[in-house]
């Protein structure tokens, strides 16, 4: 067993022994109340979900473990000369729950590397697609290949017991993890790099490699590649891609088929593909009004124009966060830092000074601030990687990092099958009336 493993086994023997007596004394007492329009309206609000490595502060936004993502900016490892962490480091810290040294991160890399390779099957049965499938397509096609790959699955077959569940799991995160960068960048150079791949550099760090496997060698990259990993990794356990990751996992079924359905739930247009609609508003925007770089003024016009068209912003507004995402606060810094003069870097920051005024005057918006998406496209697209439409695989590679972690939580604290009730209108009608109690009180 190796160290990482040995040490999230002691966690996960001590959060067992925990839960189980604060359930002992406590498992009966409400937490909340759920209304009508809560159950009608995505379940928006309830409490549900135990979700150990990430929470959403409606004021604060993530905390990773309690840290903010100003504290890990300067509390995690670095690259050799860099100053963005790196995404090993957020992935020791919400497995363990403790901040790694240098060392731990060093140990992760050498890990991921060693289990990073991808069998020829894989990037055959991504051939088999046409080269116009949506990449992230390709890359859920690409994950489901490599669950002929999966420890839980052989062992589960043979017959496995509960308390072994964990270790598996486990083994399958971590190869999944190693691997998916190279998947991923098979799929950016077949689509849009002539079929000229890259081969991995085992001297690089995980985002780094992955940066070098598309094709970007400029240092600057490598380190937004890191910080885009870490700041994407996880958004506590309600969103889409961390909810159904945590659902199919809760049947039993092995993490590459729990990551295949999360990732189709992230490629969705309310999810993981916001990032996309983004910047193709922008590119809409400056086609139309013929300039690089819209005034204030035009800007305000604009998107006066598109919520008249019963549009929205993309990028602006959150399910929970009330003031301006910390995750576009991270990436407009590196953007001050990096490239103060872009244009198109500049339209974001523009645009953030003139919707959310907007969008307040409306009166019925309850946060008008900008999120994660609104800026994440702009920095990739400075450095070349203009094909928006291959973003939200970058978004998946990293999520991938925060919802396995949970998978591996879910299955050490023994967390079971997932199976909410649900009711009819017709027996909602009948409890309006009095005639029965939906709520089984």
């Amino acid at each position: 067993m190796g160290v990482i493993k040995e040490r999230f086994k002691e966690k996960a023997d001590a959060a067992n022994a925990e839960i189980k007596e604060l359930l002992k004394e406590n498992g009966n007492k409400v937490i909340g109340e759920v209304t009508l329009a809560q159950v009608y309206q995505g379940m928006r609000g309830i409490t549900g979900l135990v979700s150990e490595t990430s929470l959403l502060d409606s004021q604060e936004g993530i905390r990773f473990r309690g840290y903010s993502i100003p504290e890990l900016q300067q509390k995690l490892p670095k690259a050799k000369d860099g100053t963005e962490p790196l995404p090993e480091g957020l992935f020791y810290l919400m497995l363990i729950g403790e901040l790694p040294d240098d060392e731990d991160v060093h140990h992760l890399t050498s890990v991921w590397q060693r289990r990073s390779h991808v069998p020829n099957h894989v990037f055959d049965t991504i051939d088999a697609l046409p080269v116009t499938t949506h990449p992230m397509t390709m890359f859920t096609v690409g994950i489901m290949a490599l669950q002929t790959e999966s420890n839980f699955a052989k062992a589960y077959a043979k017959g496995l017991s509960k308390k072994d569940y964990w270790g598996i799991v486990y083994d399958d995160a971590m190869d999944l993890i190693a691997r998916l960068p190279r998947i991923a960048a098979y799929i950016y150079r077949r689509k849009y790099k002539n079929n000229e791949h890259i081969n991995p550099n085992g001297l690089l760090d995980w985002a780094g490699n992955f940066a070098h496997m598309m094709g970007f060698e400029d240092e600057t990259f490598k380190e937004l590649m890191r910080l885009y990993m870490t700041i994407h990794a996880d958004h506590e356990g309600g969103n889409v891609s961390a909810h159904t990751t945590h659902l199919v996992g809760s049947a039993l079924s092995d993490p590459f088929l729990s990551l295949a359905a999360g990732m189709n739930g992230l490629a969705g247009p309310l999810h993981g593909l916001a990032n996309q609609e983004v910047i193709k508003w922008i590119f809409e925007m400056r086609e139309e009004l013929k300039t690089e770089l819209p005034s204030k003024e035009q800007i305000v016009e604009y998107v006066k124009k598109t919520l008249g068209e019963g549009k929205v912003v993309p990028g602006y507004g959150h399910a929970v966060l009330r003031k301006t995402d910390p995750r576009f606060t991270a990436q407009m810094e590196f953007g001050k830092k990096h490239m103060a003069d872009d244009p198109l870097v500049q339209t974001v920051w523009n645009v953030y000074e003139a919707v959310p005024p907007i969008l307040q005057s409306l009166g019925k918006i309850k946060n008008p601030w900008p999120n994660v998406d609104a800026h994440s496209g702009a920095l990739l697209v400075h450095y070349g990687l203009v094909e928006y439409e291959f973003y939200t695989v970058l978004f998946g590679v990293s999520r991938a990092l925060g919802v396995l972690a949970s998978l591996c939580w879910d299955r050490a604290l023994g967390f079971p099958l997932e199976r909410p009730k649900s009711v009819t209108t017709e027996l909602v009608k009948k409890w309006l009336r009095g005639e029965d109690n939906i709520w089984g009180d």
